[in-house]
């Protein structure tokens, strides 16, 4: 089964073309990722598929139900949650708070506390600062809130933007650990990742996206032994 199917998708920002028609694909349970270089276009990919931008041209489907050009409200109503670069967490709010915010559409308060306990299971360090304001915490504890923030509103499709942008290698590790668990428990996500090693590694299919058009595609195993993909983004 598909999750999402996006075709011929166009974006511009006034006359520079962002995206120039590009199909990407990610199947129910599978983790795909998206690597190229800065400016490539993989934040602008995320934001039209999440809907905080309205592409030009395409076709973006989520579980067969068209959402081209729909509000981001409307998207993440319907399943399709992002961790935005950066995190966004909510700063002033506490721990908890931000958690709560992550579950706005649900209305059973026992549901709601189900999952906290689920995503406090997997984030230990976030049960120990529920009562700390959000943005006294480091930055790969941030991370952490941000995915536990999205996994309350259990995702059809996780949308992943620079998970490891910024943190301290132990930080890096630790939340590709938990991508791999989350990967191994069937929760479908689209990786946009600088660390394209890492990426590669816990992905099941990669695109490489350069000056907005897809150069390459296939097996993230077969890419992650491309001589080209190896130059240019592995450090070979």
């Amino acid at each position: 089964m598909t999750s999402l199917v996006v075709e011929g998708l166009h974006v511009s920002y006034g006359a520079t073309e962002a995206l120039a028609g590009i199909d990407i694909r990610v199947d129910s349970g599978k983790t795909v990722c998206l690597i190229g270089a800065n400016g490539a276009g993989k934040t602008t990919t995320m934001r039209a598929v999440s809907g905080l931008l309205r592409p030009r041209a395409g076709t973006i489907r989520l579980d067969g139900a068209d959402i081209f050009g729909m509000r981001a409200n409307r998207v993440a109503a319907l399943g399709l949650l992002q961790v935005p670069e950066g995190r966004q967490i909510f700063a002033e709010l506490s721990v908890a708070d931000n958690l709560a915010l992550g579950a706005w559409l649900v209305r059973d308060d026992a549901e709601i506390a189900r999952r906290r306990d689920q995503v406090l299971a997997r984030f230990p360090r976030l049960r120990e600062r529920l009562n700390q304001l959000a943005g006294s915490m480091s930055g790969g504890e941030q991370q952490m809130l941000a995915l536990g923030r999205a996994l309350m509103g259990a995702p059809k499709l996780l949308l992943l933007d620079e998970p490891s942008m910024g943190l301290a290698p132990l930080f890096v590790e630790e939340i590709f650990s938990i991508l791999a668990d989350l990967r191994r428990e069937g929760t479908t996500i689209l990786l946009v990742e600088q660390n394209a090693s890492a990426a590669l590694e816990i992905a099941d299919y990669a695109y490489v996206l350069e000056t907005g058009r897809i150069t390459m595609q296939g097996p993230a195993s077969e890419i992650a032994n491309d001589p080209a993909v190896i130059a240019a983004y592995l450090g070979g």
